[in-house]
């Protein structure tokens, strides 16, 4: 691994843990020459579906736009960082398991809206409101019933 600070690839491990529920292991890397310290996260490199979008066109599985995402719809809202890496987390699990080479991006922004919607209701009706399209004032109003029938 080399050094972030100094490129040199002589580090060595100073500690190990698991994190985000034993999905990934964090290990601290100490710099042989400069002697700064480093993270590095660890994670079993699964193959993921190719994401087939609404005009036909495939593209590879890109967790960074899930969780980006899910951030711009909790925006100011009171969910913690380790809620929103579990979420993201459940979403990549459910496309893994799921065992097809490709997935559609509906089923993806449907695994996304059903995480939003066990984290948050305002982030959830937030999501909906642009992934739904929304046309009235009508949808609006499902999709916050929808909401509050997951709170009760």
């Amino acid at each position: 691994m080399h050094c972030p600070f100094c490129s040199n690839d002589d580090t060595r491990v100073v500690d190990s843990r698991v994190a985000e529920a034993g999905a990934t292991v964090r290990r601290r890397r100490e710099c042989e020459v400069c002697g700064k310290r480093f993270s590095t996260y660890e994670r079993a490199e699964l193959r993921l579906p190719l994401v087939v979008k609404k005009d036909g066109a495939r593209q590879a599985f890109d967790i960074n736009k899930i969780r980006s995402g899910l951030i711009k719809a909790l925006e100011k809202r009171p969910v913690s960082a380790d809620a929103l890496e579990q979420g993201v987390n459940s979403i990549l699990r459910a496309a893994q398991e799921l065992g097809e080479p490709e997935v559609l991006s509906s089923k993806i922004g449907e695994y996304v809206m059903l995480q939003l919607q066990q984290l948050d209701g305002v982030a959830y009706v937030r999501f909906a409101s642009v992934y739904r399209e929304f046309k009235d004032v009508d949808d609006f109003l499902a999709a916050v019933k929808t909401a509050m029938g997951n709170r009760e």
